[in-house]
C-alpha cells in the first residue's frame, strides 16, 4: 500500500518538474516534453508503469509541466 502511495505521488510530481527542468536545460519546451516523455516510456517498458491510474496521473503532471513550462518560456521572452 505505501508503495503504490509513493508511486502515485512521483508520477504527480516528477513528470512536471522534469519538463520544467529540461526545458530550463535546453530552452525549449517541446524539447523538454519530448525528453520526459521518452524516459517515461522507458520506465514503462521496464516495468514501472503497471497501472492505469499512474499512466493517467502522470499523463496530467506532463500536462501541467508542460503549461507552466511555456508560461514560463513567455515570461522570459517578454523581460528580455
Amino acid at each position: 500500500m505505501a508503495i503504490e502511495l509513493l508511486r502515485f505521488f512521483s508520477a504527480l510530481l516528477l513528470p512536471g518538474l522534469l519538463v520544467v527542468l529540461f526545458t530550463r536545460v535546453t530552452y525549449n519546451h517541446i524539447i523538454g516534453l519530448v525528453l520526459t516523455v521518452a524516459l517515461i516510456a522507458a520506465s514503462a517498458y521496464k516495468g514501472y508503469t503497471t497501472t492505469w491510474p499512474i499512466i493517467i496521473v502522470d499523463a496530467f503532471s506532463l500536462t501541467v509541466g508542460f503549461w507552466y513550462a511555456r508560461k514560463m518560456k513567455q515570461r522570459t521572452k517578454q523581460s528580455a
